[in-house]
C-alpha cells in the first residue's frame, strides 16, 4: 500500500510586501517554507514579494479573507506584521491605530481559531516601554507606552496572552527596537520617510538638503540620542527562529529584538560619511518632547528562548542599506524636511 504523502502546511504572513515582513517571506523561503501573503499593498509593493509566493490583496480585518487564505494554503501558522507605524500619526489621528493596529488583528485572530490556527508571531515594537527609567530594557520592565502606536501594540500582546490562556493560542510577540538595513535587494522605503539610516544616506545620495535632528544636549556622551539598530535581515531570522520555538513546543511570551549595543546618531551619522565617503550636512534642531535619551535593548532571553542573536554590525547595517537604497529611483520631493532622532 503507497504511504500518504505529509501535507506541506504554509505560513501566512500579513503585510509581506512591506519592509519587514518582505524579508521575512525571504527568509521562510529560504528556509524552505511554504509563504501566502496577505497585504492591502497601502503601504507595501508586490514587486517586494518573490514571483512564486502567492499574495491576497485584502485588508487583515477581512476574515472572509483572511479564512478563505488559510483554507486555501493549508495555513499552520501566522506572522503578522500589517498595521501602522508612524507615532506621530497615531497622536494626531488615534483611531486609525485602534481600527488597523488593534480592531484588524482581533479579526485575524477570530479567523485563526475559526479554522484550527494557533501558531501566533506578532511583530511588536519597544514602544511598549514608553520612556524606561534605565536601560537597557528587559521584558520584565514595564509596559508603559506614551503614544497610541504604543498602546496598541501592548494591547495586541495583551490579547494574545488572554487568548493563550482561553483558546490555546501558542504565540510570540517580538519588540523590536530600530529595523535598519537591507537585504535581498529590498531597500527600506517608508512614505513619507522617518527612519535615521535612510534619512541620512538620502543626504548623501543627493536627494534631501541636509539630516535635521532632534537636539544635542541629551544626557549621553555625545549629546545626541543614543539607540540601539539592528539588521532587518537579523530580525527576519528571529522571526523563523520563532515559528521553530512554537512548532516544537515552546513557550508563548514577549521577546526584545535588539543587539544590546546603542549608537547616537552622531555615530550613525559618521558611519553613514565613512561608507559612503561624501559629506552629509547635519542641521540641530530643539528637542522633541518625550523623545528618550536612550534606548537600548537587553536581548538576554531572545537567545536563550529562541537561539537568536543579531549578527550584524552598524557598518553592515549603513552598508547593505546604501547598496540597495543607490539603486531605488529617488523618493518624491518631501513636503518638508523630515527629522531624525
Amino acid at each position: 500500500m503507497r504511504r500518504a504523502l505529509a501535507r506541506v502546511m504554509a505560513v501566512l504572513v500579513t503585510g509581506g510586501a512591506g519592509y519587514i515582513g518582505s524579508h521575512t517571506v525571504a527568509c521562510l523561503r529560504s528556509a524552505g517554507r511554504d509563504v501566502v501573503v496577505i497585504d492591502d499593498l497601502s503601504s507595501g509593493s508586490p514587486e517586494r514579494v518573490p514571483s512564486d509566493v502567492p499574495i491576497v490583496i485584502a485588508d487583515v480585518g477581512d476574515r472572509h479573507a483572511v479564512r478563505d487564505a488559510i483554507d486555501a494554503h493549508d495555513v499552520d501558522a501566522i506572522v503578522h506584521f500589517a498595521g501602522r507605524i508612524r507615532v506621530g500619526e497615531s497622536v494626531d489621528d488615534p483611531r486609525l491605530y485602534w481600527r488597523d493596529n488593534l480592531a484588524a488583528t482581533v479579526a485575524l485572530l477570530d479567523a485563526a481559531l475559526e479554522r484550527g490556527v494557533r501558531s501566533f508571531v506578532f511583530s511588536s515594537s519597544a514602544a511598549v516601554y514608553g520612556t524606561p527609567s534605565a536601560t537597557p530594557i528587559s521584558e520584565s520592565d514595564p509596559l508603559a507606552p506614551i503614544n497610541p502606536y504604543g498602546e496598541t501594540k501592548a494591547a495586541v500582546e495583551r490579547m494574545l496572552a488572554a487568548y493563550g490562556a482561553a483558546y490555546g493560542l501558542r504565540w510570540i510577540a517580538l519588540r523590536y527596537f530600530n529595523a535598519a538595513g537591507a537585504a535581498h535587494g529590498l531597500a527600506e522605503q517608508h512614505e513619507p520617510e522617518t527612519h535615521l539610516v535612510p534619512l541620512v544616506l538620502d543626504v548623501a545620495l543627493g536627494r534631501r538638503p541636509h539630516v535635521a535632528l532632534f537636539g544635542a544636549d541629551h544626557a549621553t556622551p555625545d549629546g545626541t540620542c543614543v539607540r540601539d539598530y539592528v539588521h532587518v535581515a537579523d530580525l527576519a531570522d528571529a522571526h523563523v527562529a520563532a515559528l521553530a520555538h512554537l512548532a516544537r513546543g515552546g513557550d508563548s511570551g514577549a521577546l526584545n529584538l535588539g543587539t544590546g549595543v546603542g549608537h547616537s546618531v552622531s555615530e550613525v551619522i559618521a558611519t553613514c560619511r565613512e561608507v559612503t565617503e561624501r559629506d552629509i550636512p547635519v542641521v540641530v534642531g530643539p528637542r522633541r518632547a518625550g523623545d528618550p535619551p536612550s534606548l537600548v535593548a537587553s536581548p538576554s532571553r531572545a537567545r536563550r528562548v529562541l537561539g537568536w542573536s543579531a549578527k550584524r554590525s552598524l557598518h553592515d547595517i549603513v552598508r547593505d542599506a546604501y547598496i540597495a537604497r543607490s539603486a531605488t529611483a529617488s523618493p518624491p520631493e518631501p513636503k518638508e524636511q523630515a527629522h531624525a532622532r
